[in-house]
């Protein structure tokens, strides 16, 4: 018990909560996202022929859960899309892992230990967007719990809710691979 005060757990969580969300885990939360874009057959491909629709294809995975608290809500859709420094943010990632010489930043942010790192900061956003999409939904909806939750699990898992989208983009949907249909 000496041992867990002298450590002063709860002064370590305070602080870590302070830590301002952007840039450091909106930019691990990027990466990740975008490397899960970059093992998608087909995306690298289509990067090079067609770079604007493999550029919005990244930005859907960055902020599709955005996009579809924003429908879910009755809100613009692309009101997200306003955040401009978010989005140059994501655009830098995307180039980078994309189209940087040598893969050098691919090969950086895939090493186990650091894509491990980046992984855990991811689900760090995943836990907070859920708490910001439980919150905004309160603001609309006081007493409407479901609405609250379906809003809270859509900012967590947005990315896999949009996949049929990105997909479609791509040219390579199939039926049997929507996620809505086969949860993970």
């Amino acid at each position: 018990m000496e041992l867990l005060s002298a450590l002063s757990l709860g002064e370590l969580a305070l602080s870590f909560s302070r830590v301002p969300l952007f840039p450091v885990f909106d930019l691990s939360y990027f990466i990740v996202s975008i490397l899960y874009l970059k093992y998608e057959p087909g995306a690298v491909e289509l990067s090079r022929r067609h770079p604007m629709a493999s550029w919005l294809c990244a930005m859907l995975h960055c902020f599709g859960s955005y996009i579809l608290a924003d429908l879910l809500l009755g809100e613009p859709l692309i009101d997200y899309f306003s955040n401009n420094s978010s989005i140059l943010l994501a655009t830098a990632v995307w180039y980078l892992i994309f189209f940087c010489p040598l893969d050098l930043f691919y090969k950086c942010v895939c090493f186990l230990p650091v894509k491990l790192i980046f992984v855990a900061m991811k689900e760090v956003v995943r836990v907070r967007k859920i708490a910001v999409g439980i919150h905004h939904a309160h603001h609309h909806y006081h007493h409407g719990w479901f609405v609250m939750i379906a809003t809270g699990w859509v900012k967590g898992s947005g990315v896999a809710l949009m996949s049929n989208v990105e997909q479609l983009l791509r040219g390579v949907w199939k039926p049997e691979t929507n996620e809505i249909l086969h949860m993970s």
